[in-house]
């Protein structure tokens, strides 16, 4: 199996223990330009995403273009979500990259893997990502944490991210592999993690609390006839 240049023959899969997360440009006002996704989609992903990072201990760094002006605040729910997360401001710096304290928060983590989301996602997420890659990061591009204003161009930056090396994942596929097993103890709050990602998973949470209640009832009635 043939695997990008930067994972040097590794599995390209994510490893808990050796990923950072990096959320960029998930501002009020760029959120207004996506047209790819409806922006509640897109801000429930970004919110799951810091929840994932904040259960699994990883380092968060977030940024913004700059904030102040029409491109708006980053939303509030990704700090809200992670209350670790390292904030870093940029000096007007349209690729993160480009900024020295950004390159010097995620080389500060000690990670070499990287799950990067952003908006908009032909820049934001497409510029750091392949940067990344040429400075010998393992890049996970999370799509659907990462919005654009039209579908050609997302498919257009799939396109190109893949050819530099960067490997293309959805927000479910991230939760899945970072939490591995349901056999552990916050189970539950994985659980409530793909409720935001797909939110008819409540609906499965729901009929198997209630099949539990049930048989646990019927197994009352049945000891108490025994």
């Amino acid at each position: 199996m043939s695997t990008p240049a930067n994972f040097n023959n590794a599995v390209p899969v994510i490893d808990p223990a050796n990923a950072a997360m990096l959320l960029i440009d998930h501002q009020s006002g760029l959120f207004q330009t996506v047209h790819d996704m409806p922006m509640p989609t897109l801000r429930a992903h970004a919110t799951a995403l810091a929840q994932m990072a904040t259960l699994t201990k990883m380092p968060v760094i977030t940024t913004a273009s700059v904030p102040q002006g029409p491109n708006g605040p980053l939303i509030p729910e990704i700090h809200a979500a992670a209350p670790h997360a390292q904030y870093v401001a940029r000096r007007g710096e349209i690729n993160a990259w480009d900024n020295p304290d950004f390159v010097a928060a995620v080389k500060a983590t000690g990670r070499r893997q990287l799950i990067i989301a952003g908006t908009i996602t032909s820049v934001c997420m497409a510029f750091p990502s392949i940067a990344a890659v040429a400075d010998g990061y393992q890049v996970f591009a999370v799509i659907d944490a990462s919005g654009t204003y039209s579908k050609m161009a997302q498919e257009i930056t799939l396109a190109r991210v893949v050819q530099a090396g960067v490997v293309p994942m959805d927000t479910a596929a991230v939760a899945s592999e970072l939490q591995k097993t349901w056999h552990r103890e916050d189970a539950a709050q994985w659980a409530q993690i793909y409720t935001q990602i797909f939110p008819a998973y409540q609906l499965l949470i729901e009929s198997h609390a209630k099949a539990q209640d049930v048989a646990l009832r019927q197994d009352v009635l049945d000891s108490q006839r025994g």
